[in-house]
């Protein structure tokens, strides 16, 4: 079993997954199944055959997320140009396991590496693109599970940000200069209000959830974050991804004014932040790819 990232951390394992694989899905109950060396924060993934994944919430409540991509990601498949998750079956509880979990078809491509080229602006700006052109039916708008806070205004994170910034000062390893930090948050603070059409927020949209082959972006994984709200937070990705030029870029093509590109560093900063006190000792390649992205944003 991988360790522990939450003080509320579920146990899974593969008799577990077995069991649930029999009661549920029995077509794939003996296929092989092996975890992935690399799994996420928010479920454990695990092989399944050649041609599958399992996914299982790590905490408490991660059922709604499982049920809210089920319903879902079939939208976000025929407006985006990269693949998207498909779901193939959902399981219930059961066995001590107290939530629901999913197979979903294994999707090949590698993480991108970051500043290598492995995306394009073009792929990135049209994932942005794709996701905000993707209608937000009215049951969406008012399902209070679709209002997770990387879709309210940044306006609104002052005191987090703060709060964030005092626990970092603690991390003697941390090799950014938090009063750069500090600076540019100021700058984002002093913005005025802004009001933004409530579209579809992917919220993690880094390269942790990427997939790319030969320098193209193949496609977009884990939309557990998936939102309703303001979705200035889904361009952080090109503070993680692209060089300088790459990022003059990715502008243009969104036609990105001002005070949205420093919200949106913003998020960047807000995101790596949050990241590290947490995940400093369990996750040390999410850090080290959340510093690239905090550098990169200090410098606009």
């Amino acid at each position: 079993m991988n360790a522990a990232m939450h003080d509320d951390e579920l146990m899974i394992d593969e008799d577990l997954i077995r069991s649930l694989l029999r009661r549920d899905v029995a077509a794939y109950a003996e296929l092989p199944l092996r975890p992935l060396d690399s799994t996420g924060s928010t479920n454990r993934l695990f092989r399944l055959g050649e041609e599958h994944l399992v996914r299982l919430p790590r905490q408490p409540g991660g059922s709604a997320t499982i049920t809210q991509e089920a319903r879902r990601l079939p939208g976000f498949a025929a407006n985006l140009s990269v693949a998207v998750p498909e779901v193939a079956a959902v399981g219930e509880p059961g066995f001590g396991y107290p939530e629901r979990w999913s197979v979903v078809r294994w999707l090949d491509g590698e993480k991108p590496g970051l500043g290598t080229g492995d995306v394009t602006a073009a792929d990135l700006a049209g994932v942005v693109t794709g996701l905000r052109r993707t209608e937000v039916p009215q049951e969406a708008l008012e399902d209070p599970e679709l209002r997770w806070y990387r879709g309210e205004p940044i306006a609104g994170f002052d005191a987090d940000v703060r709060f964030r910034l005092k626990e970092c000062r603690e991390l003697a390893e941390l090799d950014l200069d938090l009063d750069a930090v500090e600076s540019v948050w100021d700058q984002v603070m002093a913005l005025p209000p802004a009001e933004a059409e409530p579209r579809w927020v992917h919220g993690d949209l880094l390269a942790e959830n990427l997939l790319s082959r030969d320098g193209r972006l193949t496609a977009v994984l884990d939309f557990g974050a998936l939102s309703v709200g303001d979705p200035t937070v889904d361009l952080i990705c090109a503070w993680e991804l692209l060089d300088v030029a790459g990022r003059d870029e990715f502008r243009a093509l969104l036609d990105l004014d001002d005070a949205t590109w420093l919200r949106a560093r913003g998020w960047a900063l807000f995101i790596a932040l949050m990241t590290f006190p947490y995940y400093w000792r369990t996750m040390p390649v999410r850090c080290a790819d959340r510093l690239v992205m905090a550098r990169a944003a200090l410098g606009g």
